[in-house]
Order: C-alpha cells, then structure tokens, then sequence
C-alpha cells in the first residue's frame, strides 16, 4: 500500500471509531465530501466542549495516537489538540481538534463551534485513495466557504474555486466573511489567483484532471462575487 493510501486508510479507521461521538468534520476532508477529492495531510474536527474531546481521543489513543508536544499547529489557535500516529518512518497520520471555537491566527477571525455545528449536515465521505465511505456530520459548503474565504491562504483559494457551484446563498456568505474581514480585500486576493496563469496547473496538481468546461464553469461561479464586492 502506498504511503498516501496508507493515511488516508488510518484516517478512516479513525473516524470509523469515533463516528459516534459528537464532532464536524471541517478543513481538507470536508472538501471532499462535496468535489473532487483531494489529498489532505491532517484530519481536521471541531468539538464542542472538552467533555466530548476527552472521548474522541481516548478512542484515538486506542488506536496509538499520543498527544503532539508542539505547539506550532498552523494557522489554528485558540482551545486545539493534535493527535498523531507514525504509519511509517517518518511519516505520520494526525487529528487536529478545535475545541470551541475555530481560530485563525492571521486574520484574528473566530468561528464558534455553536456557530460550525449549526451550519453542517450529515453526509457521505469517501475516500480519494480507498474505496471506503462514511456517513459524518460535515460542515456545510457555504461555512466551508466562508472558513476558508477568510483564511485565504493558497490552498484555501484552490478549495474555494472548487467548492463554489455547491454555494446557493452568495448573500449569506457574503455577510458571514463581511463580519469577520474586509471582503473588497479578499476577493480581491481570491481573484488574483484564481485568474493567474499558472492557476490552472496548481489546481490539477492538487485535484487531477481538470477539464476546461469545468475549470471554467467554475471560474464564472466564483466570480459571480464580483457584483457583490462593492455593496
């Protein structure tokens, strides 16, 4: 088994186990469950209170998880906690858990986890190198939108091009980023991008084969925000 299939293997074992405890999947395997799959490196879910998280990873801890010492953990901050397995050397599965609340570090932008849980749904995960599926609570495309809308980072661009034709309600994601940052500027980043030459060859880096029928459909979702930005 190869080394991405084999993480992607123990991140569905995982969930498998802990499916019946109350968390939303948000981050890289949410995008999953609503375009074309894509790898992700960390399994990324929000809790609502320590109660719920001790037993989530007393169950990851079953499954040789240990807690990471570092404290680094990206662009999260705020009530967090990582879980990691080594699958092999020097190669690891990990878990990250927010508690609470989903904090962004750059742009000082919170989402509760009142406010996560209320925008989710439960839907089918399937996997991008395994043939498994679950049925998990998810975060719903519009909140997925506006999480990473927010960040802005170049992964979350590619995300939010792809996720776009999944979003019915522009307002209210407009709104949502509005609250929490300057929209004008991220469109703004979020355009650049996505209508950079070399926009196209990233995304099929991370995605695969995109055809150009797609790409383009896309591309005029996303920029449908256009008659947004100035409101």
């Amino acid at each position: 088994m190869e080394l991405f299939q084999l993480r992607e293997n123990e991140v569905f074992k995982a969930l498998r186990k802990i499916k019946n405890q109350k968390f939303i999947v948000i981050g890289g395997y949410a995008v999953n469950a609503y375009t074309l799959p894509r790898f992700s490196v960390d399994c990324d879910i929000v809790t609502e209170n320590k109660t719920e998280t001790v037993e989530i990873t007393k169950e990851l801890t079953k499954l040789s998880y240990e807690r990471a010492k570092d404290t680094d953990f990206g662009p999260y901050s705020g009530d967090f906690l990582r879980y990691e397995k080594t699958i092999s050397k020097n190669f690891m599965v990990s878990f990250d858990i927010l508690i609470k609340n989903v904090y962004d570090r750059q742009t000082k932008a919170m989402f509760s986890a009142e406010w996560v849980f209320k925008n989710s749904a439960l839907r089918t995960l399937k996997g991008k190198t395994i043939t498994g599926e679950l049925k998990l609570r998810i975060v719903n495309p519009e909140a997925l939108v506006v999480m990473k809308f927010v960040s802005c980072r170049n992964a979350d661009i590619r995300d939010v091009f792809m996720l776009m034709p999944q979003v019915k309600d522009l307002e209210w994601v407009k709104k949502e980023i509005s609250e929490r940052v300057d929209f004008k500027d991220r469109f703004f980043k979020v355009k650049s991008k996505i209508t950079s030459e070399q926009f196209k060859d990233n995304l099929q880096g991370v995605y695969g084969y995109i055809d150009e029928k797609l790409f383009e459909k896309h591309n005029k979702t996303i920029l449908k925000y256009e008659k947004f930005k100035n409101k």
